[in-house]
């Protein structure tokens, strides 16, 4: 069977490979997602109906910032207008605005460059999370087929929070979903562990089960994150803090300082990426190496 055979799934290869979830989330803090109901190509964006995406995308290239699309589940109109969401993911301080736009062209005027910093564009706060499962089936069949029924779910139990969106990465690990402002990503969901991560969120807490990691912090620090985490069993959401990261990219180790309840805690983490080798989503044309977090220590330091 080749990847490109419609029977291959990437998400069940990996069910059956010693895959760790633990710091695969995609590294992005700037967020900003638009509403589009419509079917979505495989790029989202330039495959739609939404006339500015071309213009869209390469204005968000430019500021530093991940557009997606966004969906209800069930709705196929935007007749009132867009709902927009500016999220800044940062692992201390996130935050989140909304605006509903009734001009598409009116998209083309938000401040990117001020939500690729870290600033506010000029919408309007939000007080509620987003809660946004990836279903992008055209570019990848597992995020539709896995994603879907995990939506369906949340939908039904937290109408407001949750959304459908575009591709988020991670597509091995599908269902995958995001949770914003804060970045949290989480991978093999389905819709019991969908709302198991929902209502832990909602009462601020993190589901390490299914935690990829924080989308603020590079990969091996968001491995760090989740391997105190499971040392101690914390969840509560904003336990943990980062003191500082040192990285020697030859050796490929990153040791991280974190501290969790006024204790801190050294972490070394060594990345590889390979020998091991697979097909990492459903569409690929060639194996590609397996990355790999390794925890090495965890202590505590005086």
């Amino acid at each position: 069977m080749t990847a490109t055979d419609p029977g291959f799934r990437c998400a069940v290869e990996s069910a059956g490979r010693p895959d760790d979830l633990a710091g695969t989330a995609s590294q992005v803090r700037a967020f900003l997602l638009v509403e589009e109901p419509g079917p979505w190509g495989v790029d989202a964006l330039t495959d739609s109906r939404l006339e500015v995406g071309a213009a869209l995308k390469q204005a968000a290239a430019a500021a530093g910032v991940r557009p997606l699309l966004a969906r209800r589940h069930g709705r196929s109109d935007v007749a009132a207008g867009r709902r927009v969401f500016a999220a800044w993911a940062h692992p201390h301080q996130p935050w989140l605005e909304t605006a509903v736009v009734e001009r598409d062209d009116d998209l083309l005027s938000l401040d990117l460059a001020a939500l690729g910093r870290g600033d506010s564009p000029g919408l309007m706060p939000s007080d509620a999370p987003v809660i946004a499962v990836c279903t992008h089936g055209r570019h990848d069949a597992c995020c539709a087929e896995r994603g879907r029924p995990a939506s369906a779910a949340l939908a039904q139990a937290h109408p407001e929070e949750s959304w459908q969106v575009s591709h988020i990465g991670g597509d091995r690990f599908a269902g995958n979903l995001v949770v914003l402002p804060h970045g949290l990503y989480y991978g093999r969901i389905d819709p019991t562990s969908a709302l198991t991560v929902a209502g832990a969120h909602l009462a601020g807490h993190v589901d390490l089960d299914h935690l990829r990691g924080r989308s603020g912090w590079a990969m091996p620090v968001q491995a760090a994150e989740i391997a105190v985490r499971r040392r101690l069993g914390e969840t509560r959401l904003d336990a943990v803090r980062l003191l500082r990261r040192r990285r020697d990219a030859d050796a490929g180790l990153t040791r991280v300082e974190l501290e969790v309840g006024g204790r801190s805690w050294a972490v070394e983490v060594r990345t590889t990426t390979g020998p091991e080798q697979a097909r990492l989503t459903c569409r690929a044309g060639r194996d590609n190496p397996l990355p790999h977090h390794e925890i090495r220590t965890v202590e505590t330091l005086s």
